[in-house]
């Protein structure tokens, strides 16, 4: 049963039950990109507009909550870098403890299923979910199906991933989209936890939306989408679009026009 605790922190991170968070942990990974640069200016853009989380490394936690607008924040607990050996090799940046310390309402973590560094991941996401259950903070974990030979969209593969993540011991899981409504509902019966999709590479407008639409009618949870958003000419209006999807159950043309997009991006 979930802690009172832990309930109020899941409330915190979404609305009714669905999730819009925007992850800005990828300075880690990729450096100062646009968007990333006055990550102030961007956390108020989409916590304006319907972000119902942001989600950094523990080091920005002073520059998220003067400008997160009552928002909940999520602290990711590994990474890598592209400039690294092998980016699937997430190694730890934090604890529970720093994470509550910081501010966050939940933690995330990243499991790459079928790589190399498989086992010594779901290895610490159990610590991570067990440190976390004793001060009553929800885990998001970002399970992804990566590894030699794996198709990284494969229903049947996600559906290993998420089912892992729950196994394991987290409250949300985030994995890659399959590209279809069917073969995602494979993946979303697979854990009886809320499942929510990873944005990606970017793409245009009417396309991430879509996906977000088609998602949804699988049954995700929402979406954790990072560069579509921070690195979109106005980040804040396609948070809005993105939420009248998940939040209102509008479709893609009326998201756009609620959002103030032009309808053929």
């Amino acid at each position: 049963m979930t802690d009172a605790g832990k309930a109020a922190r899941l409330d915190r991170i979404s609305t009714d039950d669905r999730l819009v968070t925007i992850p800005m942990d990828h300075g880690i990974t990729l450096g100062a990109v646009d968007g990333l640069v006055d990550i102030e200016a961007t956390i108020d853009a989409v916590t304006s507009n319907g972000a119902d989380a942001v989600l950094t490394q523990k080091g920005i936690a002073p520059r998220v909550h003067p400008n997160k607008n009552d928002a909940g924040y999520i602290v990711h607990l590994n990474a890598s870098t592209t400039m690294g050996p092998d980016t699937n090799d997430k190694r730890r940046t934090g604890t529970v403890e720093e994470a509550v310390r910081a501010g966050a309402d939940a933690v995330s973590f990243h499991i790459n299923v079928g790589s190399d560094h498989e086992p010594d991941q779901i290895t610490e996401l159990a610590d991570v979910a067990a440190d976390a259950e004793r001060l009553g903070i929800p885990v998001l974990a970002m399970a992804y199906a990566r590894g030699p030979g794996i198709d990284e969209h494969d229903a049947e593969s996600l559906g290993h991933a998420v089912r892992l993540a729950e196994e394991v011991g987290a409250d949300v899981v985030k994995t890659a989209y399959s590209g279809s409504t069917e073969s995602f509902e494979r993946v979303v019966e697979s854990t009886a936890r809320p499942v929510i999709i990873a944005g990606g590479d970017p793409a245009g407008d009417r396309e991430t939306l879509q996906g977000v639409r088609d998602a949804i009618d699988a049954g995700a949870a929402g979406v954790s989408t990072g560069r579509t958003v921070f690195q979109h000419d106005d980040p804040g209006a396609m948070t809005a679009a993105i939420s009248a999807v998940v939040h209102d159950d509008a479709d893609p043309e009326d998201a756009l026009r609620v959002a103030g997009l032009p309808l053929e991006a």
